[in-house]
């Protein structure tokens, strides 16, 4: 006789996500369903932050890493991020861990699971419900890199200005963030089947 599984009760884990070194912070909230699984959620951050999804990342939860493994390379191991979702990792509000991207300009990112909460009526997951600054610049150099493109991009009188400019295919404003536009990129990871919550 087959055992009964119960369905597991549908939830949303609100995550705030914070790019470390760089000041005044860049950060975004995010909220996904908890059965995300953490190459989505690669992608989802992705979204939310504008990166543009051109280098390698991993996730740091609970001491183990987890990303796309490479059989020529395991030191240290790494877990499949498509073997694990977020309700079978985190737990409990107040969790944190940490993502990785561009292992070359090292963006380390601090997620802390802020809330979980039941689907808001109407609302179709992930969204983005919050943030504030620019995303950095893919291949600037890391948090080092972007500080000194700050430093340039706001002194129109710096020997380097017109071509950090040019480099950037037109103004940087670090101090935009536009949760439209978020949003509008989190759209493809909508249409996730609610039955698979």
């Amino acid at each position: 006789m087959a055992q009964y599984t119960p369905p597991v009760a549908r939830t949303v884990y609100r995550l705030k996500v914070t790019l470390r070194e760089v000041s005044p912070p860049v950060w975004r909230r995010i909220e996904i369903p908890a059965s995300t699984y953490l190459d989505d959620l690669h992608l989802m951050i992705q979204a939310a932050m504008g990166w543009e999804n051109f280098h390698l990342h991993k996730f740091v939860i609970n001491g183990c890493d987890y990303g796309e493994p490479d059989p020529d390379y395991d030191d240290p191991p790494m877990e499949a991020g498509s073997q694990y979702t977020l309700r079978q990792l985190l737990r409990r509000a107040g969790s944190r861990f940490v993502y990785e991207y561009d292992f070359g300009d090292g963006w380390i990112h601090d997620v802390l699971l802020e809330k979980i909460v039941a689907p808001a009526p109407g609302v179709i997951y992930p969204v983005c419900v919050a943030g504030e600054r620019a995303c950095p610049p893919e291949d600037c150099g890391g948090p080092w890199g972007y500080g000194e493109l700050l430093k340039i991009v706001t002194n129109p009188m710096h020997d380097d200005y017109d071509g950090f400019v040019e480099w950037l295919g037109g103004e940087f404003d670090p101090a935009v963030f536009d949760i439209d536009e978020a949003n509008g990129l989190l759209e493809d990871y909508r249409a996730m089947d609610a039955e698979n919550w």
